[in-house]
């Protein structure tokens, strides 16, 4: 076995393709001419300014704001008691910073610092309501890869600010094999299929972080569930019944705390409390990266 399902431990951002990701942004403002409006507004000096909040949500950026900064206005000094911490919950008007510095790059960064920012803390919130509606069950909140395109480290991280789970990061850390991978396999041979690729996946170096198979019905967890070697078997699109009943054919095989079962699909917050209450280990939603609404900030300059 691969070895139990666990949180991601790396850490908070990458900073490298954190780096890349702001230079890139920055370039699309700036290009090679920098920011014609302030120039051509004979704006100067040093000022005092406020990244606000103007929405209710969660924060998450306290690891990637002063990278903006030291990258896209390194003149610009951060008040680090003013910062509030990720995972505090904001409120309309709630300051998020203080910053300190030439007028020309804080506009120059201005718009490259809140679009990130709302990005993350759009993720966050939305995190943080799925994380809310399980609340006292034994479910737990997972993302997936449905992530923005170059933004896979930070919409996980923004995940985890909103006191949710990483899944698998990419292709290359977890082994998922899913309807896609077997699907010229016929059921009876499905079992023999699986021991196979476990083989295959328990000879890696390293070996993947988890062994997860997704099931479609029942009668494919019928035919898992005497595989050893699966860490997480994933119900697609299962009704409520059918989870409750997955549940049950689990634990009678004696497999509860070997085996986790999570939930895939069609999953909102209309629903995912039901799904929880099924007694499955683990919720996956693809929404909280694909479908998450910014929170609202601003940058408010105090004075010249």
């Amino acid at each position: 076995m691969a070895g139990s399902p666990q949180e991601v431990t790396s850490p908070k951002v990458d900073v490298k393709a954190l780096d890349a990701l702001i230079d890139l942004t920055l370039s699309a403002d700036l290009d090679q001419r920098g920011d014609i409006t302030t120039a051509c507004a004979g704006l100067t000096g040093t000022v005092t300014a406020r990244i606000e909040a103007r929405a209710e949500g969660i924060f998450a950026g306290e690891a990637v704001l002063p990278r903006i900064l030291e990258k896209g206005a390194p003149k610009v000094r951060l008040n680090r008691t003013s910062l509030i911490h990720d995972g505090k919950r904001l409120h309309p008007g709630e300051i998020v910073a203080k910053l300190v510095g030439p007028i020309e790059q804080i506009l120059a960064c201005e718009r490259t610092l809140l679009n990130f920012m709302q990005r993350l803390c759009g993720v966050a919130t939305l995190t943080n309501r799925f994380v809310e509606a399980v609340a006292g069950t034994d479910a737990k909140i997972y993302d997936t890869r449905k992530t923005l395109p170059g933004w896979r480290d930070l919409d996980k991280y923004a995940v985890r600010c909103g006191g949710g789970c990483n899944h698998r990061i990419g292709l290359y850390d977890a082994i998922l094999a899913k309807d896609n991978h077997f699907a010229a396999v016929p059921l009876d041979g499905l079992p023999a299929f699986l021991r196979q690729l476990i083989d295959r996946a328990n000879r890696l170096d390293p070996p993947p972080r988890f062994i997860c198979i997704e099931a479609d019905n029942l009668l494919m967890l019928e035919r898992m569930l005497p595989v050893a070697g699966i860490d997480i078997i994933l119900l697609d699109n299962f009704t409520s019944e059918q989870l409750h009943k997955a549940v049950e054919m689990r634990d009678q095989a004696g497999l509860r705390g070997q085996v986790e079962l999570e939930a895939s699909g069609g999953i909102n917050l209309a629903n995912v409390r039901a799904v929880a209450e099924s007694g499955v280990e683990r919720i996956s939603v693809g929404a909280l990266t694909h479908s998450s609404l910014i929170i609202d900030m601003a940058i408010e300059i105090d004075q010249g």
